[in-house]
Formats: structure tokens, sequence, C-alpha cells
């Protein structure tokens, strides 16, 4: 079993957290349309948000941190925190 050094988990923190852009909130689904940084205008819909951050802080143009769960599988995101 390898080890891997903390400047190779780091990467890969790197890789499966996204800095986003809230473009629209449903508050009954606890669910967000984000747009990811960088990535021009392609926005993802239905991403799952965390149940602690508080619907009155979900408001469209608030930069948001998303977590990839599996980064080939968009559906596999979180709304982690409101930045």
């Amino acid at each position: 079993m390898s080890r891997k050094s903390n400047s190779e988990r780091s990467e890969r923190s790197e890789e499966m957290i996204k800095k986003a852009v809230l473009k629209a909130w449903n508050s009954g689904s606890y669910t967000a349309t984000v747009q990811i940084s960088g990535s021009g205008k392609a926005n993802l819909e239905g991403v799952k948000t965390a149940r602690n951050i508080p619907s009155v802080e979900m408001v469209p143009g608030r930069s948001l941190a998303v977590l990839f769960l599996d980064k080939s599988n968009p559906a596999d995101a979180v709304v982690i925190a409101v930045l």
C-alpha cells in the first residue's frame, strides 16, 4: 500500500472543490442551478445543497463552494458553502 504525500492529497482536494456562482435556487427541493467558475455559460441544474445552509443565504449571484464527489459525474455534486 502506498501513501500519498500531502501535496498529492492537496491537489486531489483542489480538483474536487470548485467555486461557482448561484444562478437559481429551489427551496422546496433544496437544489441549486450553478455556474462553475471558468466554465463559460454552462450551468449545472438540480445540484443538491447541504441542509445546514440557510435558504435565505441562497441569493442568485452569491459565490458558492461545490464539492464534486465524482469529478467525472456532475450529478454527484453538492453545494457545501456560501462564500
